[in-house]
C-alpha cells in the first residue's frame, strides 16, 4: 500500500505541474484523482478488503494524501482563477455603463425539499414533527432499543465512537426513545435528521437521511403499521404506487418486517439504483418490542405500537432520478440547479 501511495502522490506531482494555471487542466487533474472513479477514491473503496489490523493505518495514510491532493489543487485552482482574472482585465476595461447581471436564484437542496414533502404528508396523518441531538448516549442510541453489549450493531466498523464513549448517532429511534420518556401515550410522531455509519458506495453515505415513525397507543396492530405505509407512499407519490412486506428481524420490534417500494428510477423494470431487482427497500417496521416499552417505562400490557424507518436521500433519489447517492453531497453547483424549489 505505501509503495502504491509513493507512485500516487509522484504521478500527482507531475500532472499537476504539466497543468500550470489552466484551469481546466487542473480541474482534470482533480477528477483524475479525487473524482468518482479517481484513483485515491478507488483506495478508499479497497479499504474493506484489508485485515482489520491494517484497515485503520492504510486509512490515515489515504485520508493523508487525499487532504494533501486536496489542498493542492485547490491553490491551483485559485492561482488559475488570478491568471484569468488578470488576463481579463489586461484585455480591456469594463464597460460600467451596461445593465448589470440578474442575481443567480438558488433552491433548497432535494434532500431537504424531500423532507419537507414527507413531513407534509405526516402532518396530514395526523403526526407530530420530533427531533433530537445527533450525539448521542450508549442508552438512548443501543441500550434501550433492546441492543445488548455484544450486539453486532454497536461495531467499531459501522459506528463513529467518540472518546468520551458517546456515538454519532446510527439513527433517529433514540429521538422516540426520549419521546417515549417524557410523553404518555398515546403517541403517534415522526423524527427525521441526519445519521452516520462507516459507509460509501453509490447507495450508502457515512452521513445521511433517516426518518422513523412511532405510533403506540391501546389495542395497536400489524394492520395499522400496513395501512399507514400504504397512506404514507400514496400521499407522497400518489396512487399506483406498489409496496410488500418482508419478514426482518430488528431488535427493537417483534415481530418485525422489512418494506419495499416499487423503484420510481426504472418503474420496476430492474436497474442500479434498484440492483436490477425492481425494487427498493427503504427499511425497517415493526411492532416495537416489549423490552424498549420497559427501557422507558411504558406499560407494554396495556399499550403496543409500531415503527418503521425509511432513508430521505434514496426517496430523493427515486424522485429524481438520481442514480449515485454521492451525487449529494458534492456541492456541484451545476447539479444542484436542476433541482428548482417545489416538485
Amino acid at each position: 500500500m505505501q509503495s502504491t501511495l509513493e507512485r500516487i502522490e509522484r504521478e500527482f506531482d507531475q500532472a499537476l505541474a504539466s497543468a500550470g494555471t489552466d484551469s481546466r487542466a487542473v480541474d482534470g487533474v482533480r477528477v483524475r484523482y479525487l473524482g468518482r472513479k479517481g484513483e485515491i477514491t478507488g483506495l478508499m473503496k479497497q479499504l474493506r478488503e484489508l485485515p482489520g489490523d491494517q484497515r485503520r493505518e492504510a486509512g490515515q495514510a489515504i485520508n493523508k494524501l487525499k487532504q494533501s491532493v486536496q489542498a493542492r489543487i485547490e491553490e491551483s485552482l485559485a492561482a488559475a482563477e488570478g491568471a484569468a482574472r488578470d488576463a481579463s482585465l489586461a484585455a480591456g476595461k469594463a464597460d460600467i455603463s451596461m445593465p448589470s447581471l440578474r442575481p443567480w436564484r438558488g433552491s433548497l437542496h432535494p434532500v431537504t425539499q424531500t423532507r419537507r414533502e414527507l413531513e407534509r404528508v405526516f402532518r396530514d396523518l395526523g403526526f407530530t414533527i420530533e427531533d433530537g441531538p445527533e450525539v448521542e448516549d450508549d442508552f438512548h442510541n443501543f441500550q434501550a432499543l433492546n441492543m445488548p453489549p455484544n450486539h453486532p450493531a454497536r461495531d467499531a466498523q459501522d459506528t463513529f465512537y467518540l472518546e468520551d464513549g458517546r456515538v454519532l448517532r446510527t439513527h433517529t429511534s433514540p429521538v422516540q426513545i426520549r419521546t417515549m420518556e417524557t410523553r404518555k401515550p398515546p403517541i403517534k410522531m415522526v423524527c427525521p435528521g441526519r445519521v452516520y455509519r462507516r459507509d460509501l458506495d453509490a447507495t450508502h453515505l457515512p452521513m445521511f437521511h433517516q426518518l422513523e415513525a412511532l405510533v403506540v397507543a391501546e389495542n395497536v396492530t400489524m394492520a395499522h403499521l400496513k395501512g399507514t405505509l400504504e397512506a404514507l407512499w400514496e400521499g407522497f407519490y400518489g396512487a399506483g404506487i406498489k409496496m410488500r412486506l418482508r419478514p426482518g428481524y430488528f431488535p427493537f420490534v417483534e415481530p418485525g418486517c422489512e418494506y419495499d417500494i416499487s423503484c420510481r428510477v426504472c418503474e420496476g423494470s430492474g436497474c442500479r439504483v434498484c440492483k436490477q431487482s425492481g425494487w427498493i427497500e427503504l427499511g425497517g417496521a415493526g411492532m416495537v418490542h416489549p423490552a424498549v416499552f420497559e427501557a422507558v417505562g411504558i406499560d407494554a400490557n396495556r399499550y403496543s405500537g409500531f415503527a418503521f424507518g425509511l432513508g430521505i436521500d434514496r426517496i430523493a433519489m427515486m424522485r429524481h432520478g438520481i442514480d449515485d447517492l454521492r451525487l449529494l453531497i458534492e456541492n456541484d453547483v451545476r447539479f444542484l440547479a436542476q433541482f428548482p424549489d417545489g416538485f
